[in-house]
């Protein structure tokens, strides 16, 4: 593979980043700008921003590396990252933008009246963000490794160099530009290169020579029964994305910055539709991966395939071309989604420790990407997708209750709160760690490297019981803020944003 690839995909995608977020650093004047975008943006386009975020070096290069090891078994991944905004949509969308809050930290101290429940919320949310920043550094070494043979490290400093300037200078009005356009680049770098991989190979094209899939392949073939461990599997992560989906902090601050409820709705639908276009592609090359890149999964590289695969296929500058598509789309899921991290962390930290100021968010944001620097610089890379599936598994342990409960049953309390999420966290971050020790065939390790069928209800529980125990420290203010969650507001002039009634 020519170096050069490597090298003008990501000066191109680093300029382009930066020159749109400079772009938005014009219109950002305001803390709100920074915060929320002042809560202006429209449906299409912050649920192209939310794409941009969401399909992170898991969704562009994890889940057809996930499908060459795999198989089939790997195909419960994008179902569930998309099923999760279903989730969004009927439970979270509406209420926790009419809550008027910046961050999940506001609301769990506007819903709970605590301080202490706000402060173990804001620990978590930056654990959260933590966790998902390191596997997107990972991500990006491992393109600037096999596209130019330069150290890892490269790839992921230039990814938070990239990241600070952009966040820093503008805040969330600015990234919902880069993140907007970066969606887009996304689909257009693992589309074009698919369909041309299968018009090649179905003979559209009109190539006489070239590879072609070998008669009588069994691109899935018969595996053993299906086992207890196997299904159970299964459902512990379909738990894990569509509850984790729920309290993914990058994902749940852009639903503030829409002009209403309404529009909140309106835009996990569309969501939902840009989300299911773009991940019919990573199945298209997982699936190719597993008759024309086999050795992949041997060689312990298979989240190379998406990078790998039109070279293979195609070759010449043709196959060039097409590689050069696909690194600039594998940089622009690495910036997207570690943006909308940091922006999220830097909302938080800069609320809790830094006094909420412009000044504030430019440090915060700036700390909020150095550390997983550090830590991704020190640990080796997992699966990319089956790394963010524990993220997913600790998230759906901790927040998604705290949402879930403080949206739609007035008896949480603060006391409560604290003692569900903190179990859910201590249960599912110790099991992970325990389970990763064990030996691959340890007759529990699957239960405890895939916790969220039992962890996440465990945290749901104890925040009943205990918010039952400590009905006397329910907030003043439960019925007057839940009525603000659940009645539908008048819609936002964003021409006038001062006429909303929220």
């Amino acid at each position: 593979m020519n170096p050069a690839i490597g090298y003008s995909a990501l000066i191109l995608v680093s300029v382009s980043t930066a020159l749109i977020g400079f772009y938005g650093l014009r219109v950002s004047r305001t803390t709100s700008d920074f915060y929320v975008a002042s809560r202006t943006v429209r449906p299409w386009w912050n649920a192209s921003a939310i794409g941009g975020e969401y399909l992170s070096a898991a969704s562009f290069l994890g889940i057809a590396g996930l499908i060459v090891i795999s198989g089939l078994d790997a195909l419960w991944f994008p179902i569930g990252y998309t099923a999760g905004y279903l989730m969004l949509l009927f439970f979270v969308a509406a209420p926790l933008r009419r809550s008027g809050a910046y961050t999940v930290p506001d609301f769990a101290q506007a819903r709970l009246e605590s301080s202490t429940a706000r402060h173990v919320t804001s620990l978590l949310v930056v654990a959260v963000g933590w966790f998902y920043i390191v596997p997107q550094l990972h991500g990006a070494a491992l393109t600037i490794r096999t596209t130019t043979g330069l150290p890892s490290w490269v790839g992921a400093g230039a990814v938070v160099v990239v990241v600070c300037l952009t966040v820093a200078t503008g805040g969330m009005r600015s990234m919902t530009f880069v993140q907007a356009f970066q969606y887009w680049l996304k689909l257009t770098a693992i589309a074009v290169p698919a369909i041309f991989i299968v018009l090649m190979l179905s003979g559209v094209t009109g190539q006489q020579s070239g590879p072609t899939i070998p008669a009588g392949t069994e691109l899935f073939p018969p595996s053993n029964p299906p086992s207890l461990d196997s299904a159970y599997g299964t459902i512990s992560l379909m738990i894990a994305l569509l509850l984790g989906t729920l309290g993914l902090p990058h994902v749940l601050v852009r639903f503030y910055t829409n002009p209403d409820g309404a529009a909140a709705r309106r835009t996990t639908l569309i969501v939902l539709g840009l989300l299911s276009i773009f991940y019919f592609f990573p199945t298209i090359y997982g699936v190719l991966g597993r008759v024309f890149l086999p050795e992949l999964a041997a060689t312990g590289s298979p989240d190379a395939t998406v990078l790998l695969l039109p070279g293979r296929l195609i070759g010449g500058l043709g196959g060039d071309l097409l590689t050069a598509l696909v690194v600039s789309g594998a940089f622009a899921a690495f910036l997207s989604t570690t943006s909308g991290l940091v922006v999220s962390l830097a909302g938080v930290i800069s609320q809790d420790f830094l006094g909420g100021s412009v000044r504030g968010f430019r440090i915060a944001a700036i700390f909020a990407a150095v550390v997983p620097f550090a830590v991704a610089m020190v640990t080796d890379s997992l699966a990319l997708a089956g790394s963010v599936g524990l993220v997913f598994a600790f998230t759906a342990s901790t927040i998604c209750p705290l949402l879930l409960l403080g949206i739609w049953w007035r008896g949480l309390t603060d006391a409560g709160a604290v003692a569900g999420m903190l179990t859910g966290g201590v249960l599912c971050a110790t099991a992970m760690i325990v389970g990763a020790q064990l030996p691959i065939d340890a007759p529990w390790r699957s239960v405890l490297t895939q916790p969220a069928a039992w962890s996440v209800p465990t945290a749901f529980l104890v925040m009943v019981v205990v918010s039952r125990a400590t009905q006397h420290r329910r907030s003043t203010t439960v019925s007057r803020f839940m009525s603000k969650l659940h009645v539908p507001e008048r819609p936002l002039d964003v021409e006038n944003p001062r006429t909303s009634s929220s």
